[in-house]
């Protein structure tokens, strides 16, 4: 395949030097930064995430920051989910959704006070959409990105990894919690959390110049933890049914469609520029939604939404899918309409290389 160019438009990361040294094989461009796809293989990388621990570059989940008197009333504005009873050292997984409850971006929130927040981006330029309601607006908040760049730390030596590095103290976050960490003398936020099934940390590191200093401080602490650099993998992220913002869903979703409909709090999220139109959808219900798929035979890699058939007619589309090395089969995550996602639906799903078998699951298989 082409190389991509390097240029200003597309930005290294503070941890770039790290991800090159350990031979990362292949990237993708998200938020205008790279993110690293794979190392030694994707099937390699999959088997050694369930088994150690890795250190991921995701400084592409860069950061929206609201700071000032309003900033918690702009939080409230972009999310049907209820914020009021969110206290500072939460984490929040938040549908983001614009005036007809289409689905901007699925971040997480953190709560770092009453008038600061950051908002821990997938790929979409919320930046901007955040910037134009505080304006329009005349809101009393700063919108702006900050320099922290996220490193997570993933797999079943995760928590062992982390405290070595910075003490036994880590070991009391509470999932989707943070506190705040001395590393080099510089104070960073680490939450329990992650874009994988496996347990973890995501450290928000605070300034590009301590991004290669904590990378080989965690290196070096994992050397018999066998520790390597990895990034957010396919397969087990369609194990878990963890969603990709752009792929398995986009604007012209709701998130009761994407299965989120449990972080609506439409009733009482007063103020959420799309609360009047999600009432409508959570009284009528959605038309179609986000279910786990099992697919037949050999398949390609699912680099387009491919089509699902019934008796000749499309019920829906699979948007993410793969081989799964642990439950034989091939996983993948589509969007289906509501006469055919019923656990054991079988239908037909035509791929790049001819039509393939697949029935709907009761779960995602993490």
């Amino acid at each position: 395949m082409a190389t991509i160019a390097p240029s200003r438009r597309v930005r290294r990361t503070p941890f770039s030097d790290g991800v090159e040294a350990a031979g990362v094989k292949g990237y993708t461009v998200y938020n205008r930064m790279l993110l690293p796809t794979v190392f030694r293989s994707i099937v390699e990388d999959y088997h050694h995430l369930k088994s150690a621990v890795q250190v991921w570059d995701v400084a592409c989940e860069r950061q929206v920051e609201l700071r000032g008197p309003d900033a918690a009333r702009l939080m409230q504005m972009l999310t049907p989910r209820d914020l009021r009873g969110m206290l500072p050292g939460q984490c929040f997984y938040l549908p983001i959704v614009d005036e007809t409850g289409g689905m901007l971006n699925d971040p997480v929130g953190l709560m770092l006070a009453d008038d600061r927040w950051w908002i821990s981006i997938a790929d979409s330029d919320l930046l901007l959409w955040v910037k134009g309601l505080a304006y329009g607006y005349r809101l009393d908040v700063l919108v702006d990105e900050p320099d922290i760049s996220p490193l997570a730390v993933q797999g079943p030596q995760a928590e062992t990894l982390m405290a070595r590095v910075f003490g036994d103290a880590v070991r009391a976050i509470r999932f989707f919690r943070f506190g705040w960490f001395d590393f080099n003398g510089v104070s960073m936020a680490i939450a329990r959390s992650g874009y994988s099934k496996q347990g973890g940390y995501e450290i928000y590191v605070d300034g590009t110049q301590n991004g290669m200093p904590l990378w080989h401080a965690l290196m070096e602490a994992g050397r018999d933890l066998d520790v390597h650099a990895g990034c957010p993998n396919l397969i087990e992220r369609i194990e878990g049914g963890l969603l990709s913002y752009g792929n398995d869903m986009t604007r012209e979703n709701t998130p009761h469609e994407c299965g989120l409909g449990k972080f609506c709090s439409t009733q009482t999220a007063i103020g959420c520029v799309g609360r009047d139109a999600l009432l409508r959808v959570a009284k009528e219900g959605p038309t179609q939604q986000i279910r786990a798929i099992a697919i037949d035979g050999d398949i390609p890699p699912c680099d387009r939404a491919w089509p699902l058939m019934a008796k000749g007619k499309r019920i829906g589309q699979v948007t993410s899918a793969a081989k799964s090395p642990d439950f034989g089969t091939n996983v993948a995550i589509g969007m289906v309409r509501m006469t055919h996602w019923d656990a054991g639906t079988a239908f037909e799903v035509h791929t790049p290389d001819g039509v393939r078998a697949a029935t709907v699951q009761d779960k995602f298989w993490l």
